[in-house]
């Protein structure tokens, strides 16, 4: 029984020393803006894993007038279990203003 209890604070104590969802974006924003020089601007999915977490982060890469036309990108950010980034890579470019095409 003593065993138990002792499994169960253990799991309690991991479990409350994992940053939550909110966390975990505010440092993966912060974090990839401090690697890559540029302005993590949202957050457009997340998921946990196995491993921690996967997100995909939209970056502001190039400022342009006006607005609609400046370029973002899509980076795919993936983070241990801490929240720590473990690796990033950008998976799409484009124009503020223009849609996916169907």
């Amino acid at each position: 029984m003593a065993n138990s209890a002792e499994n169960t604070d253990n799991k309690s104590r991991s479990e409350a020393s994992r940053p939550g969802p909110m966390d975990v974006l505010r440092q993966a924003c912060a974090q990839l803006t401090e690697l890559t020089g540029r302005e993590a601007e949202s957050v457009s999915s997340f998921e946990r894993t196995e491993d921690g977490w996967k997100l995909e982060v939209e970056v502001l890469e190039m400022e342009r007038v006006p607005t609609t036309t400046s370029l973002l990108a899509t980076y795919q950010v993936t983070l241990d279990e801490q929240g720590e980034l473990s690796g990033y890579r950008r998976i799409r470019r484009y124009e503020r203003g223009r849609a996916d095409p169907k």
